[in-house]
């Protein structure tokens, strides 16, 4: 009897499953979390936030962001905040981006006469972003006071940001 049960329960999960339940065991791919605003007439920004850990564990906030004036691209523009009192950027220093291949990059210091906050580095990627690949990790070296941490960028992430710099009006 107790074969019987088990059987028949087995029976009928598969058929619920099929059923039913399949679509929520298919993982579909993520979509790009590009956000648009209006600032004002004219001018649209384009952002993607993500929070990633360095190699200590320590979150940061990185969020790239394109604003576009008048059809026209006006910046391209990477903004990382740390948690205030854990890390403070040096400015006028500029971010170091690394490719897997070794090619090294320098974004220019967008806070270099004043920061908002000691905890937030904000660099221009303009010219930058469009050479960096899509199909390798990047690595981030950020230029902290009393330490150097590093953010690895997955594949994905940088698939997005070049879905963003193709963005409409600009």
């Amino acid at each position: 009897m107790l074969r019987l049960l088990t059987k028949a329960v087995v029976i009928g999960m598969t058929l619920l499953f099929l059923s039913l339940g399949s679509q929520f065991f298919i993982l579909e791919p993520a979509n790009a979390t590009i956000r648009q605003q209006q600032e004002a007439p004219g001018q649209i920004l384009y952002q993607s936030r993500h929070s990633l850990r360095d190699e200590t564990g320590t979150a940061w906030q990185v969020v790239l962001f394109k604003r576009v004036k008048n059809d026209q691209i006006d910046t391209i523009n990477l903004r990382l905040v740390g948690f205030p009192n854990q890390a403070a950027f040096l400015h006028p220093q500029g971010l170091e981006i690394m490719t897997s291949q070794g090619r090294l990059f320098q974004a220019e210091d967008q806070f270099a006469k004043k920061s908002p906050a000691a905890n937030v580095g904000e660099y221009n990627l303009k010219e930058i972003l469009p050479q960096l690949p899509s199909t390798e990790q990047v690595r981030l070296h950020l230029p902290l006071e009393g330490q150097q941490r590093t953010l690895n960028l997955p594949s994905p992430i940088l698939l997005e940001w070049q879905e963003l710099i193709k963005q409409e009006k600009g």
